[in-house]
């Protein structure tokens, strides 16, 4: 905890009019300078407002008075902060230029080391790592000699760090150098590389490029994990988007080119939903209109697709190249609907609050929520299908007709409404699948073309209607496809993938799974 000071006047008259004033910068910077060592002493509520005054260009002047001029047209005085009623006409501008802006910055960031909240500090610690100044030691070394928190004082010692950095004492830039290296942040990094080009002390340079090979090997690490969250991110979103695929491909051999659309039209419901919680709901539930948009995402897809099959694949089985153009021609017709109805623009979905921001592993790796919540989902979604095709009448009934649809039948099993319900149940997953997707990109109407092709692939890979081998097929393809972008390129990777599936579907032709079971040859 930091110990209570009693307040003080830390900024005077003197030093305030030479902020204020037409002289050269370095008498401005070196008030400025004055004036927050003296705050580390006694700190003094009335600097801070002092100096946001002047860096907003707030700062006025009367004659001899200084005083800051607010939005609303009120006025008070730059030190007491007494009202002043009426506002003097008189007022004058206080110039500031860049120099003078970016010194302002580093005060109001340095006033934040004295704060009551660890949090404050410890923004206000990495901050001023990125150019602290030698005049800016007695400061952090008031601070260091106050701090008790130990995460803020490892940032802290990396702050007088950066400072010395730029002493004009070899001993002190050295010392400096060897500190650096404790670091692993990535705008340490940058801090390094410029003491490089500026250093001339041989054995300070030296010690500058061991403390950088040391700072990259620590960044590297973060760079492999996030490379390798990446593509497990990657992973759990094709198998969001090929669950359902599994299905309606798996037990009726249809090749639903119009996949992607129904992932399509689940993110436009999400977006129906959301717009519905912005205008007829109050703000506060706003934050849970995803609740809402999961079943509307399901129903809307599951009953496009019902329709489907009801009224043209039902017609068209064991025709596969005239299911291929039949769906191809229902995505087209799918694709114009939602142009015409909502536009050829991409429509904005919001993240709620819970989904913003991410967790912070490490410096240099950040894993987004809205990417981790998905993995979670899409888990959740591959437990809740295998429980159903498992542990329901319907899913045996699936399973039953996927094996042996003959015998299926022979044992009083309704086909063509087994069939429905399952092309409805891959529908819908591909409705959630949207939804999903409508949290981390664009929806636009082209939305699942980006996406089919991938979803094939995941499919035969892992082996028709084989959830076990859709599940290691879309984590290996995500997984497998972002590292390679980071040895050859997209453009190489996604060539490399393709040729490994045509390679593998080549020597083994039932993908990673086959179908377990007998069939009967007509």
């Amino acid at each position: 905890m930091l110990l209570p000071t009693p307040p003080a006047q830390a900024l005077t008259l003197a030093q305030a009019r030479t902020m204020a004033s037409d002289e050269d910068s370095e008498a401005r910077i070196a008030a400025l300078h004055a004036a927050l060592l003296a705050a580390a002493q006694a700190p003094d509520p009335r600097l801070q407002a002092f100096i946001q005054a002047l860096a907003a260009e707030q700062l006025k002047t009367s004659g001899t008075r200084l005083l800051i001029l607010h939005a609303d047209g009120s006025a008070e005085d730059a030190l007491s902060g007494a009202p002043l009623n009426p506002v003097p006409q008189d007022l004058a501008e206080v110039m500031i230029n860049n120099r003078l802006r970016g010194e302002l910055d580093q005060a109001l960031a340095a006033l934040q080391l004295f704060s009551a909240k660890p949090a404050e500090r410890l923004a206000a610690a990495q901050a001023l790592q990125q150019n602290a100044s030698e005049q800016q030691l007695p400061l952090l070394d008031r601070a260091l000699a106050r701090e008790s928190d130990e995460d803020v004082l490892a940032e802290l010692s990396l702050a007088r760090a950066a400072a010395l950095a730029g002493s004009s004492d070899p001993s002190l830039r050295l010392q400096a150098a060897r500190e650096l290296g404790r670091s692993n942040r990535p705008a340490t990094q940058l801090l390094i590389n410029q003491r490089l080009a500026e250093e001339t002390d041989p054995n300070v340079k030296s010690a500058l490029a061991a403390s950088l090979r040391k700072l990259e090997s620590s960044l590297a690490w973060g760079e492999r994990l996030g490379e390798l969250f990446t593509g497990l991110s990657l992973g759990s979103i094709l198998l969001l988007v090929a669950l359902g695929l599994a299905i309606t491909y798996g037990l009726m051999g249809v090749i639903n080119m119009a996949h992607g659309e129904l992932m399509m039209m689940g993110a436009y419901a999400t977006y129906l939903v959301q717009l519905a919680f912005r205008h007829w709901l109050p703000a506060a539930a706003f934050d849970y209109y995803l609740l809402a948009a999961l079943p509307a995402a399901f129903l809307a897809a599951a009953a496009v697709g019902a329709l489907m099959e009801r009224l043209v694949l039902r017609w068209l089985y064991g025709r596969p190249l005239e299911t291929l153009l039949a769906t191809w021609g229902i995505s087209l017709v799918l694709m114009q609907a939602v142009r015409s109805l909502f536009g050829a623009q991409n429509v904005s979905v919001e993240n709620p609050a819970w989904m913003s921001g991410g967790l912070q592993l490490l410096p240099s790796l950040s894993l987004p929520w809205n990417r981790l919540l998905i993995m979670g989902f899409a888990l959740a979604v591959l437990a809740g299908m295998s429980l159903l095709l498992r542990r329901t009448r319907l899913g045996l009934f699936v399973r039953g007709v996927t094996q042996n649809r003959a015998m299926a039948s022979c044992m009083g099993v309704n086909t063509a409404r087994t069939d429905t319900y399952a092309f409805a149940l891959g529908s819908g997953i591909a409705g959630l699948a949207g939804c999903a997707l409508s949290q981390i990109g664009n929806v636009g109407p082209d939305l699942g073309q980006s996406y089919i092709v991938d979803a094939f692939m995941v499919v035969v890979l892992g082996g028709v209607g084989q959830l076990a081998g859709t599940v290691y097929a879309a984590l290996g393809l995500g997984l497998g496809n972002k590292l390679l972008e980071g040895m050859v390129g997209a453009v190489l990777a996604k060539i490399a993938v393709l040729v490994f599936i045509i390679v593998f579907i080549q020597k083994r032709p039932q993908g990673i799974f086959a179908m377990k079971g007998r069939v009967v040859e007509a």
